[in-house]
Order: structure tokens, then C-alpha cells, then sequence
């Protein structure tokens, strides 16, 4: 396996770990099905970091990236209600105008591309404060400790 190929499969598995992470804390609406989903997720989270060995800083490191990721899907979620509204608003207007749909689709890609970007530049965050032997532990952590995910 080369060295591009290794470190690719690395910075997958972290990705892996933060949107795992965040589905999780994120997948229902409510919120105290949601605070609990986040702090079972930073549990999770916690003890990958745990089996990597990682340092007081490198921890506070991957928790300020592990907040701002879930700061971008608190706002997605905080937005829920008013973009049903407005999606039914448009439904229910006697005519639809072609623009508003295609300006209401517009701003969910922008919406699904922030929530992206963010975990995106946590993984590049994570990736940096890591070793590589920590990267590996990790790695191996979320190999054998994934959460079940239902459905495969």
C-alpha cells in the first residue's frame, strides 16, 4: 500500500469517526433525544481518543473541531421548522414559481454544502494535531467499535 493510498484510508476513517459521530448526535429532532445522541457521540469520540493516547492539547484540539462540526448541524437543525414552512408555502401557492423552487433547492445545497465543509475542515483539523501511530489507533478504534448501524 503506498503512502498516498495509507494516509487517504487514514483521513477517511477520521472523516468516518466525525460524521458517524454527528449523525448520531443529530438524527432526531428532538432535543432531548439530541443532547443525548451528542454526548454519547463525544463519549464515542472520547474513546478513540482514549485508545490513541492523545495528550491534554490534542484533545482539546479535536474537541473544538468535533464542536464546530456539531455547531453546523445545530444550526440545521434550529432552521428545520422554517424551511418546512416555507417549502409548504410554496406548495400551496396556486401557482409554482419555477425561481422559488429552484432558489429553495439552491439554498438546501448551500445548507448540505456548509454542513460539509465543516466536517470536511474537521477532519483536516483532527488530521493535523494527530500522529501518525495516533491516526492508526484511532483508525483501529473505529474498526472495532463502530456503533451499529442499522440497515448495513
Amino acid at each position: 500500500m503506498t503512502r498516498r493510498l495509507k494516509i487517504g484510508v487514514v483521513a477517511a476513517v477520521v472523516a468516518g469517526i466525525v460524521a458517524m459521530g454527528s449523525a448520531m448526535a443529530f438524527s432526531q429532532p428532538e432535543g432531548g433525544r439530541q443532547a443525548f445522541m451528542k454526548r454519547m457521540a463525544s463519549a464515542w469520540i472520547d474513546g478513540a481518543l482514549d485508545s490513541a493516547q492523545v495528550t491534554p492539547d490534542q484533545r482539546v484540539a479535536v474537541h473544538a473541531a468535533r464542536d464546530r462540526a456539531f455547531a453546523a448541524l445545530e444550526q440545521h437543525q434550529r432552521d428545520r421548522g422554517a424551511r418546512m414552512n416555507q417549502m409548504l408555502a410554496l406548495f400551496e401557492s396556486d401557482r409554482i414559481d419555477p425561481a422559488q423552487v429552484e432558489a429553495f433547492r439552491a439554498a438546501r445545497e448551500t445548507e448540505r454544502r456548509d454542513i460539509s465543509d465543516a466536517i470536511s475542515q474537521a477532519l483536516l483539523d483532527i488530521h493535523g494535531v494527530l500522529t501518525p501511530a495516533q491516526r492508526h489507533a484511532v483508525a483501529e478504534y473505529v474498526r472495532t467499535h463502530a456503533p451499529h448501524r442499522h440497515g448495513g
